[in-house]
C-alpha cells in the first residue's frame, strides 16, 4: 500500500492520460486573469503543477513561468510535457517560495497538507511571494466537498493502458480520503497494480479571504474562473495584492 503523501510514478502518469480535463476546463478562465500580468512580462508561479497540464498553457500564452510540484515523479512527467520549463521541486508549506507576479494553481494543491494549520501557513507563504499588482488564483476544496461526497460508491475508469479503481471515505468532515488500486499494462501485455492512499484536508473556504488578507492579499472566493463549472465542494480563490 502507497503511503507516498504526493503521487507516485504509476498514479502520476494515469493522471496524466486520463484526467488533464480540469487543467484544460480551468485554463482559459486562468488565462484571463492573467492577462495584466502577461502584458508587463510578469513571472508566474504554479503550485501543484503536476505533469504540466495547466503549465503548457501558460507557456503557450506567452507567461515566464515556474512550475514547482511536490511529487518528482509528476515533475518528471511536466519536463516531458513541457520542454525547458523551470520545474522545480517544492513542498509547502515550508519551502521557500520565490516573489512572482502570480501565484496559480489547480487541482487543489493546499488540500494535500497534512492540517489546517499547514494550510493556513501555506496560504500565508503564498500571500508573502506576491509582489504589489500580483494576482492569485487556486482552487480548494470546501467542506461541501464531503458532504457531497458522503456516500459515494467506488468509481472506475479505463484508458487504453491504464485502469484507476477508487474507493472514497469521509472519516470526519474535513478529511477526504481515496484508496486507489492502479493498473499499467507492461509491454509484455500483462498488467501491474499499485495501490496508493491520499487523504485531503478540507477547509472552511469562507475564512480564506480573511487568511489571504492578513497576508495583505485581497481574495474573493468565486464558483469558477471564468465560464467553466467546477464540480461541488470545489472552490475557485482569486484576488491579488494592491499596486
Amino acid at each position: 500500500m502507497g503511503l507516498e503523501p504526493y503521487y507516485g510514478a504509476d498514479l502520476a502518469l494515469i493522471h496524466h492520460l486520463g484526467f488533464g480535463f480540469h487543467a484544460d476546463m480551468c485554463a482559459p478562465g486562468i488565462l484571463r486573469l492573467l492577462e495584466p500580468i502577461r502584458a508587463r512580462d510578469g513571472l508566474v508561479l504554479e503550485l501543484g503543477c503536476g505533469s504540466g497540464l495547466l503549465t503548457r498553457h501558460l507557456v503557450a500564452a506567452g507567461h515566464r513561468v515556474i512550475a514547482s510540484d511536490a511529487s518528482p515523479a509528476m515533475l518528471d512527467l511536466a519536463r516531458e510535457t513541457v520542454p525547458g520549463a523551470d520545474v522545480r521541486l517544492l513542498v509547502l508549506p515550508d519551502d521557500p517560495l520565490p516573489e512572482a507576479d502570480a501565484v496559480v494553481g489547480v487541482g487543489h494543491v493546499l488540500n494535500y497538507l497534512p492540517d489546517s494549520d499547514a494550510i493556513e501557513r501555506g496560504l500565508a507563504a503564498i500571500g508573502r511571494a506576491l509582489r504589489p499588482g500580483g494576482v492569485v488564483a487556486l482552487d480548494l476544496c470546501d467542506l461541501e466537498w464531503a458532504r457531497a461526497r458522503a456516500n459515494e460508491r467506488p468509481h472506475g475508469w479505463v484508458g487504453e493502458d491504464w485502469a484507476l479503481v477508487t474507493e472514497f471515505s469521509v472519516p470526519a468532515p474535513d478529511r477526504f480520503v481515496r484508496q486507489m488500486a492502479t493498473f499499467l499494462r507492461e509491454p509484455d501485455g500483462s498488467w501491474r497494480r499499485g495501490d496508493e492512499r491520499h487523504e485531503n484536508v478540507l477547509v472552511d473556504t469562507a475564512r480564506v479571504p480573511e487568511l489571504l488578507a492578513a497576508a495583505g492579499v485581497e481574495a474573493t472566493v468565486r464558483e469558477s474562473f471564468g465560464g467553466e463549472e467546477l464540480p461541488p465542494g470545489l472552490v475557485a480563490v482569486v484576488g491579488g495584492r494592491p499596486a
